[in-house]
């Protein structure tokens, strides 16, 4: 004898609902854009799609367009890369040292997450006027000792990759602690038993045990980087990332060239991400495969 199957209740439809229309509230935009991007020569930028092409792609890429979407990529990518490498090495580097206990680690702990509550625009003024009166400061004892004044120093890979890492840097060594903290001891102790040298017992025990946990990191860095405006605007000098592109064009532009490059943006995102997941199966399989292999 079978018992009667039960309906599901009505706060399940009420659930479901809501989140369906949060779906649509969060991915509703990029399918939007991701739409008008495709339009034809005549598209606008509202519906209805006037035909389907991939003229409004080839326009940017092509430099026909408003904005210099190469040179601004290229500064983007390569300062993603840069921010993403650092992010990783600073944060195991940190996460390493606190695990030994020394005085003022609370403190310093706060400190280097402190930027996580202060207004990302107000972080990017106080990087800019910071090496403001840096250049002056060079700039008088230059002059006093006969020298060429330096340049400006603002720049991407000064200001700007200062900037960008006040805000990967916290994600970066929150993740770092809490998994130092949870990782058990006994293994690097084997490892020493065995005698094997500091470098060792990193390498081969620690290493693999936190590798998924840098692969997050490492889209964290990049990703937080590929897409930061307010903490790039008053600290890129006369350089504009992509982001920054992207925001200038919102008040110039009257094409769907700026849904082109939204598209190009998010695409870029997508592809890093995906790829940073593909690549941790790859290891994973080849990981497998080795202790299959060995036993």
């Amino acid at each position: 004898m079978t018992g009667r199957q039960e309906g599901r209740p009505r706060s399940f439809y009420v659930l479901a609902t809501i989140f369906a229309l949060f779906v649509v509230f969060l991915y509703g935009p990029v399918a939007t854009i991701l739409a008008l991007s495709f339009q034809g020569p005549t598209g606008g930028l509202t519906f209805p799609v006037n035909g389907v092409s991939l003229h409004w792609f080839e326009r940017l890429w092509s430099g026909g367009g408003v904005v210099d979407i190469g040179s601004a990529f290229r500064r983007s990518f390569g300062l993603g890369l840069v921010v993403m490498v650092l992010t990783v090495v600073i944060s195991v580097s940190a996460g390493l040292a606190f695990r030994k206990k020394f005085r003022g680690a609370t403190a310093l702990f706060y400190v280097a997450i402190a930027s996580l509550i202060v207004p990302s625009i107000v972080v990017s003024l106080g990087i800019a006027l910071e090496f403001r009166i840096l250049d002056d400061l060079l700039g008088q004892a230059a002059t006093a000792l006969g020298l060429t004044p330096p340049r400006n120093s603002i720049g991407l890979f000064t200001s700007g990759l200062g900037a960008h890492l006040s805000w990967t840097l916290p994600f970066g060594l929150l993740i770092m602690f809490a998994v130092f903290n949870r990782l058990d001891k006994s293994y690097e102790e084997a490892a020493r038993d065995l005698g094997a040298t500091p470098w060792q017992s990193f390498r081969f025990v620690i290493l693999p045990m936190i590798a998924p946990f840098l692969i997050g990191i490492s889209l964290f860095g990049f990703t937080l980087s590929w897409d930061e405006i307010a903490r790039s605007s008053q600290t890129m000098g006369s350089t504009n990332t992509l982001p920054l592109e992207l925001a200038a064009l919102t008040t110039t532009v009257t094409t769907p060239e700026i849904y082109a490059l939204g598209t190009s943006v998010t695409a870029v995102s997508f592809l890093v991400i995906f790829g940073t997941l593909g690549l941790f199966v790859l290891m994973q399989r080849r990981r497998a495969a080795r202790g299959l292999a060995g036993a």
